[in-house]
């Protein structure tokens, strides 16, 4: 978790479980805040499965919990078997998240067998925690997915950016180049996690509207361009200067690449409606991106030694170029209005079907 409202969101729902743990005199309060920390998280969607698959573990752990401490009181024996049996039935239930806090759950509970009041008192606690935690995500900085998706893929694209404009001409210090490209690769697990969220929200809630699973294409083709654009990375560090190549080779490769940067850079302004809907040449990108590979082809039939490594550099370059041109085409057809595709072929897209 980094420093960010989720962070301030965890905090305040603390506090309140606290507040409202004393203001009951619920004892003790600490099963609330702990509660609610397992609680808080990362989409309203999982705050609203979150709440409700708890509340029915939660229920089920206390009722076991409570029934068992009737018959072994709070043997510590008996605790274990029965935190054991609800693992398994969340398991089965397919609720693996809520084991932790439903253990917390039933391990009050059983601690506090010899009355039943204590016992239902602690559950209270757990549910207070849970309902805290729901509140405070949907009220105060609600997760947007879609916001911050955009804000990570301009930051990733910069930092891609910066990589792929230097590789080549292998101006970076490498040990500032390693720091970079590990922070960029995390950077992108990041961004894979972000764009789950998002297409988890809109999967599953069943008025998603057709303009946002649009959305939720054009975001997927730009994280498979950014991957792409990773992959030109592995392959020039693998392959490329390892490769018998001539200045006028460098040259050559940088150019291409500096085009497609720049190209991709064009259609992720352009989605944004920052710029002319033609300021940019898909099609011409897309018969450079041809010329280049098909002049690698040539030189390595005409003379194979040395070109094999260029050759898988070049086929990378390719790749990126295509799915920038075909991200390219998305957004066109976005801000024209002209794909009209069914739903079905959109969910098609999205792996869905």
């Amino acid at each position: 978790m980094v420093f960010g409202a989720r962070v301030w969101k965890t905090g305040i729902a603390v506090t309140l479980a606290l507040y409202i743990s004393a203001f009951l005199n619920f004892t003790p309060p600490v099963i609330a805040a702990v509660a609610a920390i397992f609680a808080m998280q990362p989409s309203i969607y999982r705050s609203w499965r979150y709440f409700l698959e708890q509340l029915q573990t939660n229920v089920l752990g206390a009722v076991l919990a409570l029934l068992a401490g009737m018959f072994f009181s709070n043997n510590v024996i008996a605790i274990g078997i029965v935190c054991i049996l609800v693992i398994i039935i969340c398991l089965r239930m397919g609720m693996e998240q809520t084991i932790g806090l439903t253990l917390v759950t039933v391990v009050a509970v059983m601690e506090a067998s010899a009355e039943w009041q204590f016992a239902v008192n602690r559950f209270l606690l757990s549910l207070i925690g849970i309902g805290c935690a729901f509140l405070i995500n949907i009220l105060f900085f609600p997760p947007k997915p879609k916001e911050q998706l955009g804000m990570q893929i301009h930051s990733v694209f910069s930092r891609m950016s910066l990589l792929l404009r230097t590789v080549i001409s292998d101006e970076m210090k490498e040990t500032v180049f390693r720091v970079e490209k590990k922070a960029l690769q995390t950077a992108l697990q990041t961004l894979s996690e972000k764009y789950k969220l998002m297409e988890e929200e809109v999967r599953k809630v069943r008025k998603a509207g057709f303009s946002r699973i649009r959305h939720l294409v054009i975001y997927k083709q730009m994280l498979h361009a950014l991957y792409k654009g990773m992959q030109v990375l592995d392959a020039v560090e693998e392959h490329y200067f390892q490769a018998t190549r001539s200045s006028q080779t460098d040259d050559y490769f940088d150019q291409h690449l500096e085009r497609l940067i720049k190209f991709h850079e064009h259609v992720l302004l352009k989605f944004e409606d920052k710029l002319k809907a033609d300021s940019s040449d898909g099609l011409g990108i897309e018969a450079e991106n041809e010329r280049f590979m098909t002049t690698l082809i040539d030189r390595y039939n005409e003379k194979p030694s040395g070109m094999l490594r260029l050759s898988v550099v070049a086929a990378a370059m390719f790749d990126y170029g295509h799915q920038v041109a075909r991200l390219d085409k998305l957004v066109d057809h976005y801000h024209r209005g002209e794909e009209k595709e069914p739903l079905d072929a959109l969910m098609k897209k999205l792996g869905w079907k």
